[in-house]
């Protein structure tokens, strides 16, 4: 391990367990870090036509970002435009350069600094970094990055979290509203929500939440069989069986100092293979947020660890259940009105000490499991217990109503302007 990195690990762990030191730790950078990004972009000036997008800090090309991009490389109006992309990983995503009008950027990077500078547009799914401001001729589009179950931002009464207390969690999205010229939403429930998390309403924001449907979700709607034959063959997927997809959340309260948040797969596969590997197969699916790895390798042919493949719409079309938590993931998997399972093994505690809900858990269009041995019969029951219900079709009604394929065009016509999308 480099010596920067020991001591990353070592500053990690003593604001860990002091809260006071770590503000003071994040002061001193959160300054150090504007002064340095105010020097690498003095005196650029924005462009009206460059665009970047951001998933996750970086982490992958996927979510509305990518929705959003793919729906302009179609149409003629943006064909002058330059578009910017963020990665952690630039080589991996190297062949995005293909289309001429295409630039990637390291996140965090002094190029990173200097496009973020340039752009006229930031679209991005996640919180802009702490020292970025957007300059007043900028606009900066929160997209989020779900429909939320779990509480955030101002609306969470308790914090578990092992990196941020309550104030500071409060702080990141307070500092996250000064910047966002809107906020996406996918429904009137996440608008309320929102505005609640960011604190909209108090500080007369709320104007900022525009109410569009999410573009990620139009692939959805789109797909063809075509594209869950090519799936498949691409992950190596078995057709004679059926494809059960875990996508469980992360925890807030575990983390571990120099490698990030982790996760603790809190099922036994040997016995899930044992019940359940001559129909089934496993997509394993751990939330962005988790550093740890995990090694599947005994369970190969039966569980596929597909956490790092970035676009998890392209895994929701090829799987004929779906299994989470507290994810919200599953108000999207909604949209293809197939069967869910919520495994909440630990339920009191993440409802009660670490996050807490939105929804009346009563809504949820699926049942709620506690214990490993129910899981695996409610699995194999399948068959006798799923119908797309009169229940079903209102938690669509209520949380999916405006994700019906078309939520890029009207989200292009209200950010660019409805002359420009139709020109």
């Amino acid at each position: 391990m480099s010596a920067g990195k020991l001591i990353r690990k070592y500053a990690t762990g003593v604001a860990k367990k002091n809260k006071y030191i770590r503000r003071i730790i994040r002061a001193v950078l959160n300054t150090y870090r504007i002064i340095r990004y105010r020097i690498h972009t003095h005196g650029i000036r924005v462009n009206n036509r460059t665009i970047i997008f951001d998933t996750f800090n970086g982490r992958s090309y996927s979510d509305t970002p990518r929705a959003i991009y793919e729906y302009m490389l179609s149409q003629e109006q943006f064909k002058n435009y330059r578009f910017i992309w963020v990665f952690c990983d630039v080589e991996e995503y190297a062949w995005l350069k293909k289309n001429p009008n295409t630039y990637l950027v390291k996140d965090r990077s002094k190029r990173y600094e200097r496009a973020l500078a340039t752009a006229k547009y930031w679209i991005c799914n996640y919180r802009m970094y702490d020292y970025i401001y957007p300059k007043k001729d900028q606009q900066y589009i929160q997209c989020w990055h779900g429909t939320p179950l779990k509480r955030l931002g101002y609306d969470i009464e308790h914090s578990n979290n092992a990196m941020n207390s309550s104030a500071e969690i409060k702080y990141k999205y307070r500092t996250d509203a000064e910047k966002f010229k809107y906020i996406l939403s996918p429904s009137s429930f996440a608008s309320d929500k929102f505005a609640s998390a960011w604190n909209l309403n108090k500080t007369g924001q709320r104007e900022k939440i525009i109410e569009l449907g999410y573009p990620r979700d139009d692939y959805l709607k789109h797909y063809t069989k075509e594209d869950v034959l090519q799936i498949k063959k691409e992950l190596g997927v078995p057709e004679d069986k059926k494809v059960l997809l875990y996508a469980p959340t992360w925890r807030d309260n575990q983390h571990t100092s120099g490698v990030g948040y982790v996760y603790s797969t809190e099922v036994d596969f040997s016995k899930l293979q044992q019940h359940l590997g001559d129909e089934w197969i496993i997509l394993f699916r751990a939330h962005y947020l988790v550093a740890n790895s995990f090694d599947f390798d005994k369970y190969a042919g039966f569980v596929y660890d597909v956490s790092s493949y970035d676009e998890i719409n392209r895994l929701y079309v090829i799987s004929d259940l779906l299994i989470t938590d507290y994810s919200s993931v599953f108000f999207d998997y909604a949209n293809l009105c197939r069967p869910m399972i919520f495994y909440m093994y630990d339920l009191k505690f993440y409802g009660d000490d670490l996050r807490g809900f939105y929804l009346d858990l009563e809504e949820l269009p699926g049942p709620i499991v506690q214990e490993e041995d129910k899981l695996i019969d409610t699995i194999k029951k399948l068959d006798s217990w799923f119908s797309y219900n009169e229940k079903y079709q209102k938690f669509n009604d209520k949380y999916n109503l405006l994700n019906d394929g078309d939520a890029s065009a009207r989200f292009i016509d209200r950010v660019f302007g409805k002359s420009l999308a139709t020109k």
